[in-house]
Parts: structure tokens; sequence; C-alpha cells
């Protein structure tokens, strides 16, 4: 059984592949329409796809995807392993929403916090009883990076880079020290204060950017890139 697992951001489109339960691979696509579509369902002729996205695609990609595949269309209105007891869930980013799901299925009956690093930061929250409490939003690197080129005079767009000192040396190095060194305390801090409200619990860094924050963290966590699309099979599997 392979299953097709698409992820349309706000930054990039890519998508994964699994045999079975396994992530065979994970890749970008050039544009996300129509046309790719085709050309990677032909390739790789899936029995399953998904598709989780949080920008106005093409909706002729979910009938390509219909007519060739048991296709699902992640939203508030499938069926989740867990339940949103607060809020409104059709609020919910689709990308949170599998974070959440992948948490349940790796960490069932746990306290857990996954954290998304992409084009914003999302802190999500699952407790013990699979209930999905919500979480918080921030800038992520690439916005802050082009926040401090856009909002002053003369300050450059830097480009995100894991080599870089704590006290900065000239204007490159002070941005990316500030910037990534700033995020690891936000995020060091975040789970502070969920460990003084809920004691121990389970901590993922996922999304594209989490290797230039794993290492600054003081906090102990896990660091999964690919675990969104591990939420994506999950409720794939789930709905069928």
């Amino acid at each position: 059984m392979t299953t097709l697992c698409f992820d349309y951001g706000n930054t990039r489109r890519k998508f994964a592949v699994f045999q079975h339960s396994s992530l065979l691979e994970v890749d970008v696509l050039e544009d996300g329409g129509a046309e790719e579509i085709k050309l990677v369902l032909e390739k790789f002729k899936p029995q399953r796809t998904i598709l989780s996205s949080v920008v106005d695609h093409d909706p002729e990609i979910e009938s390509i995807l219909s007519n060739s595949s048991a296709f699902h269309k992640l939203s508030h209105l499938s069926k989740f392993p867990f339940t949103v007891p607060v809020g409104r869930p059709e609020t919910m980013g689709a990308d949170r929403i599998a974070l959440a799901a992948a948490m349940v299925k790796f960490h069932p009956g746990k306290n857990n916090l996954v954290i998304g690093l992409g084009t914003a930061v999302t802190y999500n929250f699952i407790n013990k009883y699979n209930e999905f409490l919500g979480g918080s939003i921030s800038p992520g690197m690439e916005m802050r990076f082009r926040a401090l080129k856009d909002y002053t005079a003369k300050l450059p767009l830097v480009n995100k880079d894991w080599n870089f000192p704590l006290i900065g040396y000239d204007t490159r190095t002070n941005i990316l020290s500030g910037v990534i060194l700033g995020m690891a305390k936000e995020i060091d801090g975040t789970i502070d204060a969920y460990s003084e409200k809920y004691g121990n619990f389970n901590v993922v860094l996922t999304g594209g950017d989490c290797t230039y924050f794993a290492l600054h963290l003081k906090n102990p966590i896990f660091a999964d890139p690919d675990f969104l699309y591990k939420g994506l099979y999950a409720i794939s599997e789930y709905n069928n």
C-alpha cells in the first residue's frame, strides 16, 4: 500500500511517500500545480493520498487526486484520534491538526507539546486524555529576518545559517545571534511555562527549521523534521 501525503505550506509545497507505515522519502514540489501532481502520481502510483493545505491551491488538484486514488482532504471535518474540547475546530490550521495526530499516534495517553518551526512557530499541546487544547503562534525564523530588513532603513536581509557566535562581530552575525538564539530562548521559556503547569511531558520539535534550534535548547526534546507527514499518514489511515 503506497500513500502520498501532500503538504501545501505558506513557503513550500512538499510531499512524502509512505510504503505501508514506512516513510520512504520526502520531496519538494516546484509549484504544486495540476500538471506536476499528475507526474508525481504517475511515478508513485499511490493507492491513497491526503492533502494538507494552508494556502489557496488550485481546486483541480483535488479532482486529480480523487480520480487516481482513495483521496482525503484534511479539514476540521476529518476524523481525528483526538478531541478538541475548547475553541473552534474549524479555525485550526491543517498543519497543526497533523502535528496533533502524530503526537497521539506516537505518544498516546501522555501530555505532549509539539513545536512546529516553519513560516510561523506553532506550539500545540495535547493532554494525556488525547485532547488538543491549542497553544500559541509566533513569527518563524525567516519572517523575523525579513521583518528586520523591511522595517528598518539599513539592516540587510540575512540568510539562515547554523554557524554564528553568541556575540556577533558584524551586522550579519548580530542578526543571526539575535534571531536564532532569541527564538531558542523563546522556545525554552514556553516549554518551562508548560512544565510549571503540567509537570513532565514529551516535547517534539519539527519542521524545516528544527535543526537550527535543537542544539541551542536546554530542555530535552525529540527532533523529527518529518513529524507532520507521519501525522498526515496517521489521519489518512484513520479516515480510510
